[in-house]
């Protein structure tokens, strides 16, 4: 078949593609409208979890499940833009990596609202300036992120979504390797390259800044300085990227939860996240952790946070497979609440894909 023909298949494809995205949209424009009037939240993980799911089930190839996530994802990005103005807050500035997780999770064509602050990340979302908000919460090689698990002691939001994303961190700057003299970035960056700094750059002054992004403005104005920060970082400004991968861990993954002001319902794979106190009493956390047992109900995460209400008192954070309205995790958290002081549900949630 020649090439012109080809091209013409292509294009007579495109135009039918076109028509039913066009024809998508109208429904999901519809949708939208039906949400308003039952009050009902616009973005729904469970239901893009089941998406998802389906287009891997349907998928016969040449495109990857990877690549066809990647096409919906912007495709269901517009869907929520005709369903409702979508704001989402994250940990900012641009070019960070909560900023690239949150485009990850929810596409480009919604709005995105940088805060300077975890903490202001949760105020926007209490006050309904934005719909939802995505926050750090734990590194693989730093561990947990400990002002976002302060923040739900006294907030009422929930968590809605997970996103993992796999981290890479980049040298970026105007000179070379050479001439490198001083180094910005996060305090946690520093804290996932410490190999490859020590090797390459050990004379080098760190300079600890607020982002990543900061990190890469500053970059900007010396040439005998340099950030590490993500390829965006580098893209958006103009900076070389003197050195690719630089993280000591080739498995350097971050979770970001998404947090917002619903409950959500039961889907076939849930996670929940929880939060209690217990009495100061020997063997106390081991008896809270029983019912969790009794009830195989699986634990994937525990963390403990000072309460910075009375000395020697902790939070307990805790993970667990299943959702709260499961009966086997229903009569766990029952059991539970029975031993402790204090037992907060932090919400029920697709478990990330």
């Amino acid at each position: 078949m020649k090439l012109q023909s080809l091209r013409k298949k292509i294009d007579n494809l495109d135009k039918k593609i076109v028509g039913l995205l066009n024809e998508r949209a109208t429904v999901a424009s519809n949708v939208g409208k039906l949400k308003a009037r039952i009050k009902s939240g616009v973005y729904v993980p469970g239901r893009e979890a089941e998406v998802y799911a389906k287009l891997s089930g349907e998928n016969r190839g040449p495109l990857s499940d990877k690549a066809l996530k990647a096409i919906y994802r912007e495709i269901m990005s517009c869907s929520l833009s005709l369903e409702k103005n979508m704001r989402i807050a994250y940990f900012g500035p641009e070019t960070t990596f909560t900023h690239i997780a949150s485009i990850k999770k929810f596409g480009t064509q919604v709005e995105y609202l940088p805060c300077n602050s975890i903490a202001e990340v949760f105020r926007e979302v209490e006050v309904s300036g934005s719909d939802y908000g995505v926050v750090p919460v734990e590194n693989s090689t730093e561990g947990a992120v400990n002002h976002t698990l302060d923040m739900f002691i006294d907030s009422e939001l929930k968590i809605c979504s997970e996103i993992y994303l796999d981290i890479s961190h980049n040298l970026i700057g105007k000179g070379g390797l050479k001439s490198v003299k001083r180094v910005y970035s996060n305090p946690h960056v520093f804290g996932q390259c410490r190999i490859w700094l020590d090797s390459h750059l050990r004379n080098a002054e760190l300079i600890e800044v607020s982002s990543t992004s900061k990190a890469a403005e500053i970059a900007t104005k010396d040439k005998d300085s340099c950030a590490i920060a993500s390829l965006l970082a580098a893209e958006k400004y103009k900076l070389k990227v003197i050195a690719k991968g630089i993280e000591d861990s080739a498995n350097n993954i971050t979770r970001f939860l998404v947090i917002g002001q619903h409950t959500l319902m039961p889907t076939r794979k849930d996670k929940t996240s929880i939060m209690f106190a217990g009495k100061d009493r020997p063997g106390a956390l081991h008896d809270m952790l029983v019912p969790f047992k009794k009830n195989k109900v699986n634990l994937t995460k525990i963390e403990s946070r000072p309460s910075k209400k009375k000395a020697w008192e902790y939070y307990f954070f805790v993970d667990m497979v299943g959702h709260c309205q499961n009966a086997n995790v229903k009569k766990a958290l029952k059991a539970l609440g029975k031993q402790c002081t204090f037992l907060k549900v932090l919400g029920s949630y697709p478990m990330a894909l």
